[in-house]
């Protein structure tokens, strides 16, 4: 018996990655929710924004050692050719930076250490966060550029096959995976380029709200069982 909604949705909610974008969704709807009604209903405002808080400081307790995935990543599946290995050492140097000093802001924001040092860890945190999402979009747009090459050259062959047709197929589906990651990682550095460099586009809670969900939404198509 093929697997239902229920069924999909317990197996989504079992990945540690599924129930992070479920929070996430709930933290930047919370978020837009605050902004909303800030001005008109301030009661209703202030539980919206405990909400977001509360959200975001489960989110990072939930990450402890996720930073072990961009280790093991480099130590087990660098890359099939010297570009990609290159790029995925920077990408998820980046990505350990973040993870790990995602940790030292979790416990100063929670009191733990000096609340002082979340700034400093939220910048450096960030910087990490940016950084590697830099090179794991150029390395989703060199994949996606040769996954369009390889289609063409099935497309205009002359034999026609179900194999030809099964790999297009499967040409498509990554490409469609990929510009997930692409659209998520490039609202997850508008997010990280507003704790680096305040301004008031990046800053903005609808900027900030709508990158948040654009980021877990992709996450949810991608992590959402087949």
């Amino acid at each position: 018996m093929s697997n239902d909604s229920v069924d999909k949705l317990v197996i989504f909610l079992a990945k540690r990655d599924g129930i992070d974008k479920l929070v996430k969704t709930f933290q930047y709807l919370s978020k837009l929710f605050h902004w909303h009604a800030e001005s008109t209903r301030p009661g209703l405002a202030q539980r919206a924004k405990q909400w977001e808080v509360a959200s975001g400081l489960s989110r990072k307790a939930f990450r402890t050692g996720r930073f072990l995935t961009g280790f093991n990543a480099i130590r087990r599946n660098p890359g099939s050719t010297p570009t990609f290995r290159f790029l995925s050492v920077l990408s998820n140097a980046g990505e350990m930076v973040y993870f790990f000093f995602d940790h030292f802001l979790w416990v100063s924001r929670i009191g733990v250490l000096d609340p002082h040092l979340a700034k400093k860890m939220s910048f450096i945190s960030a910087f990490g966060e940016a950084f590697g999402y830099i090179f794991f979009i150029i390395s989703d747009f060199i994949l996606i550029r040769e996954g369009i090459e390889a289609e063409r050259e099935i497309v205009g062959s002359t034999e026609k096959s179900t194999e030809g047709d099964d790999k297009i197929g499967k040409i498509r589906g990554e490409r469609v995976m990929r510009l997930m990651a692409v659209a998520a990682n490039l609202a997850d550095l508008v997010i990280a380029v507003a704790d680096i460099e305040p301004n008031p586009f990046c800053n903005h809670a609808v900027t900030l709200g709508i990158s948040g969900l654009v980021s877990a939404w992709a996450g949810w198509y991608r992590n959402w069982p087949s």
